[in-house]
């Protein structure tokens, strides 16, 4: 059997089994027996099996998260929402808890529902997930991708080796010298490029990276606390940290507040991604921005088909507020 010539009959010649049962495998359909259901499923992935497309979409966009816990999450909504509301179309969210816990029912909902396309917020694409997407002929972006994604998946994400380079000539130019940096998971490919980007500023200021003062954690408010304490209480803290996330920038500034440190006096803080709220904390957040509304966006448009590029990469910029200052 040759790609491209591929039958439901012929899969279901292959598994035993009637056509409407590869049929129902095929669109998401819960009544198949699971043994069943894994050997299409084998077959379907084996023999590169694509659904013709079809016409009949529903007027859906779908949007799969790892967790909807973070403000960052309802900057993505917002850019799939506006792009929903120009094509008439809906949006259904969900959230898949945890590493690993995309597992095949999420698929099975998408095709049910015949969504029109799929923009995935997820750490993690894997290859017999993009093989099940591809054979029910499912049009998916995957945003801010964990690592580099296959070929041919389409991807849109942000400059974030360049941020993170950014953020840590400005504090050196403020005349720091000795600056923590806070990464978000270390298997995250945009957590990765910021805290090289952080390496190559020093690098290329002549300092020597002090592996002391780079730390990694998860995104969220209390890896920014946690971390922060730790640096912070150094026997030589530094007088600036970077932090990978606005979150983690908030948790430095609690860290700082219960130790009796001073932003930006004694310490100078710098996010990643200007949330909404990094203007409202005290001091206002210096931070760079990443355009994560613009990015849902776009994602958005890939997969409804109104894009020409596979692979998108958005420009950070520096936004200056009050939370950082010279060193003295």
């Amino acid at each position: 059997m040759t790609s491209g010539r591929v039958t439901i009959a012929h899969i279901a010649d292959a598994a035993g089994v009637s056509v409407p049962t590869v049929s129902k495998v095929v669109n998401g359909r819960e009544d198949v027996a699971p043994g069943t259901r894994a050997r299409v499923e084998a077959l379907l992935e084996e023999h590169g099996y694509r659904r013709p497309a079809r016409d009949a979409r529903a007027q859906l966009l779908d949007v799969v998260f790892n967790e909807l816990e973070s403000p960052w999450a309802m900057e993505i909504i917002k850019g799939v929402e506006e792009v929903a509301r120009e094509n008439g179309l809906g949006v259904v969210l969900s959230a898949q808890e945890g590493p690993g816990a995309l597992g095949r029912t999420w698929i099975e909902g998408v095709a049910a529902r015949r969504s029109a396309g799929l923009i995935l917020v997820v750490s993690e694409v894997t290859p017999q997930q993009i093989a099940r997407l591809n054979a029910r002929s499912i049009p998916f972006v995957v945003v801010d991708p964990a690592g580099e994604p296959a070929p041919g998946v389409p991807a849109v994400g942000a400059t974030n080796w360049n941020g993170g380079l950014t953020a840590t000539r400005h504090l050196l130019e403020l005349g720091h010298t000795r600056i923590g940096m806070i990464g978000g998971p270390p298997g995250m490919l945009c957590s990765r490029a910021r805290v090289d980007g952080y390496r190559a500023a020093l690098e290329t200021a002549g300092l020597t990276v002090d592996p002391e003062l780079i730390r990694w954690g998860t995104f969220h408010v209390e890896a920014g606390y946690d971390h922060g304490r730790v640096l912070l209480q150094l026997p030589e803290p530094p007088t600036a940290i970077f932090a990978g996330s606005d979150l983690q920038a908030f948790g430095v500034y609690e860290a700082a507040r219960v130790l009796g440190v001073e932003v930006p006096r004694q310490l100078s803080v710098i996010g990643f991604d200007d949330l909404p709220m990094a203007r409202w904390v005290g001091p206002p957040l210096t931070t760079v921005r990443q355009p994560l509304t613009e990015m849902a966006a776009t994602a958005a448009r890939l997969v409804l088909g109104q894009g020409e590029d596979r692979r998108v990469e958005l420009a950070t910029t520096l936004v200056l507020r009050q939370s950082t200052a010279e060193h003295h």
